[in-house]
């Protein structure tokens, strides 16, 4: 997935580290050297790795941004909390490297910014297809689609067929949590 621009390919040289040594073991210096540029070039776009991190999780995950802000718009109805997953789904499916790399980097990523800003996130999305006042079980049945788009985005990766098969397949699970907790209000 080589994108043009430099600080494009950066994030992608920097993920592709992260991911395969881990973050912490992954140095500035290093990324400079896949890259065949100097570590003062890669400094004008960068000054650390976390901020390569924290750029990548912005711009990968803007799609889930702008789901939350048309989500909150929306009433609360069983299809707006399936197109819900169906829109997080196909988000994680763009960024699929990224929470990869998040996934299998927890503790690293729990104490950088971007941990926190993710937590944010998730809890929102929570709030987005459970009702607050329902019962538990119905609000461990949001919690757990959630949790099993991300499980499918990063557990699959390692069974055989074809990719858009296995996230329908996920979604459909998750979209079946949703539609089981739902309860409309008379």
């Amino acid at each position: 997935m080589a994108r043009g621009n430099t600080r494009q390919r950066i994030q992608d040289v920097a993920l592709e580290l992260f991911a395969v040594q881990g973050y912490e073991k992954t140095s500035l210096r290093e990324i400079a050297e896949r890259l065949e540029v100097t570590k003062a070039a890669l400094y004008y776009h960068f000054k650390t790795k976390e901020d390569i991190l924290i750029s990548l999780f912005q711009d990968l995950t803007r799609p889930i941004d702008q789901l939350i802000e048309w989500a909150q718009g929306q009433p609360r109805t069983l299809a707006t909390k399936q197109e819900v997953l169906r829109r997080y789904s196909a988000a994680l499916g763009h960024a699929a490297p990224l929470f990869r790399f998040m996934q299998e980097n927890q503790a690293t990523v729990r104490d950088l910014s971007v941990g926190e800003t993710f937590k944010g996130r998730m809890l929102t999305m929570l709030d987005l297809i459970r009702m607050p006042d329902a019962p538990l079980t119905d609000q461990v049945r949001c919690a757990s689609a959630l949790f099993t788009l991300h499980a499918g985005t990063f557990f699959l990766q390692n069974v055989e067929g074809d990719p858009e098969e296995k996230r329908e397949a996920v979604l459909e699970v998750a979209i079946d949590l949703v539609t089981s907790a739902h309860h409309e209000t008379p």
